[in-house]
């Protein structure tokens, strides 16, 4: 026993020798620059650093609601995060549920492909790709004026732009986020099926009872877990595709905090307004997570 024991305590060391590299990494990428957030209570200078320059308070929070882009941006931002968090979720589930239904083992595992590849593509590559396919010259243009349609300003008219913001969203990201849910789909017994389809039940009432019930827990984990990024509405994707023409549609807090932050050096600003982010998205995660364990009775931990 003495020698099992030794060996285990060798092996636990092992793992954590194996995970330090990536505990480190972690620490320095994710937790040493929360020190950072000091800056949103302070009228920060490059020059003082951040350990002198002036204590000021709760006074960038208190410019930062007084700025007339603030209400624009928080609006732009719950919106296109919503649409998206709500997009997110339908579209896998429906997708999934419909290649369930597919006897063609060929043809299901070939769709399943093409449909979570664009998962892999960076926004830097499908930015360009959608600049280029609805461009003022491009084919959609170009089918909607052979339609007999007008060529639409994707690119420069708010409503237009935000939509195409919102559907190419969900285009990348559903294919790769129905793969969860056709996982969890086949956890479900068949002989449940047999037995509904016994009792007379349809596909639809097999759907509605069985399927649907049976992979609830994993539609509950996906919206808590997308409710925590209610004020991610995509950085990567939006300075990729935006211009100064969709600002008043478009620009996000990440967006904005850039600008604010980089561009025009408001650095104390621009970590308020991220502080801020990240406090009413750890309240959101906080409390989705808490009604999902009361009325559904579901933990993560």
């Amino acid at each position: 026993m003495r020698k099992l024991s030794c060996l285990t305590a060798g092996n636990k060391k092992h793992y954590w020798l194996m995970v330090l590299p990536a505990l480190f990494w972690m620490f320095c990428i994710n937790i040493a620059p929360i020190g950072g957030v000091i800056m949103a209570f302070e009228d920060f200078n490059p020059g003082l650093g951040l350990f002198k320059s002036p204590w000021i308070g709760l006074e960038n929070f208190k410019y930062m609601f007084q700025l007339k882009d603030v209400r624009q941006i928080l609006g732009n931002t719950f919106l296109i995060a919503f649409c998206k968090i709500i997009g997110n979720l339908i579209v896998p589930v429906v997708f999934a549920l419909l290649l369930n239904e597919v006897k063609n083992m060929v043809f299901k595992r070939t769709t399943q492909t093409i449909v979570y590849l664009p998962h892999f593509l960076s926004w830097v590559a499908l930015g360009g790709m959608l600049m280029e396919i609805f461009g003022y010259y491009g084919p959609i243009n170009m089918l909607l004026s052979g339609l007999g349609f007008d060529r639409m300003l994707f690119f420069q008219e708010g409503g237009l732009f935000r939509g195409l913001i919102i559907g190419s969203d969900i285009w990348k990201g559903f294919g790769f986020n129905a793969i969860v849910y056709l996982a969890a789909l086949t956890g479900i017994s068949q002989d449940l099926y047999e037995a509904a389809a016994i009792d007379g039940a349809g596909k639809w009432q097999r759907m509605l009872h069985i399927t649907l019930p049976g992979i609830k827990g994993t539609i509950i984990l996906m919206t808590v877990l997308g409710l925590g990024n209610i004020l991610n509405a995509g950085f990567d994707q939006i300075y990729n595709l935006y211009n100064p023409a969709v600002y008043s549609a478009a620009d996000i807090i990440d967006t904005w905090v850039y600008r604010a932050g980089l561009v025009d050096m408001q650095f104390s600003l621009a970590s308020a307004v991220g502080l801020l982010k990240s406090v009413v998205g750890f309240t959101t995660i906080s409390v989705s997570y808490l009604i999902a364990y009361k009325f559904a009775g579901y933990r993560i931990f």
